[in-house]
């Protein structure tokens, strides 16, 4: 593996560690009220990447998953809980959560599914209805 852009994370406890390489294709912080839910947030900050870019390399035992729905297969760790990454088949990436890539530069480039915000942030970035166009949504953008 090339070591230039070459991240590491991890989940809470460090029972799971991974890295990732290259950049991702997006990154930005989602709305919806499946992320706000699962993270327990009112916002999560997302980095989408191609699911290649990312390698378990220690704790794949440690690693369980929960599918809500098709779109989304939410893999987390079995010892802390500590959420690692969410495989999107249907778009063909992989999110992994911006809080569990301690020495990446997360620069977010929009938001996404703004119309179920709770959380209303100006900050300059693009608000999307629900995804662009590229990523099978609307394309739609809401103003700030």
């Amino acid at each position: 593996m090339n070591t230039q852009n070459v991240f590491k994370g991890g989940c809470f406890c460090g029972a799971v560690k991974f890295t990732l390489s290259g950049t991702p294709a997006l990154q930005g912080y989602c709305h919806c009220e499946s992320c706000r839910s699962w993270s327990a947030s009112p916002i999560n900050a997302f980095t989408l990447w191609n699911p290649e870019a990312l390698k378990v390399t220690h704790g794949d035992d440690k690693i369980v998953s929960f599918e809500k729905t098709p779109a989304s297969q939410r893999h987390f760790c079995r010892q802390c809980g500590g959420h690692l990454f969410t495989q999107h088949p249907e778009i063909s990436l992989t999110d992994v959560y911006a809080a569990t890539i301690p020495d990446f530069d997360f620069n977010p480039e929009l938001h996404v599914h703004y119309q179920e915000s709770t959380l209303h942030i100006h900050d300059g970035l693009p608000k999307m209805k629900d995804l662009p166009a590229e990523a099978n949504g609307s394309g739609i953008q809401l103003p700030e």
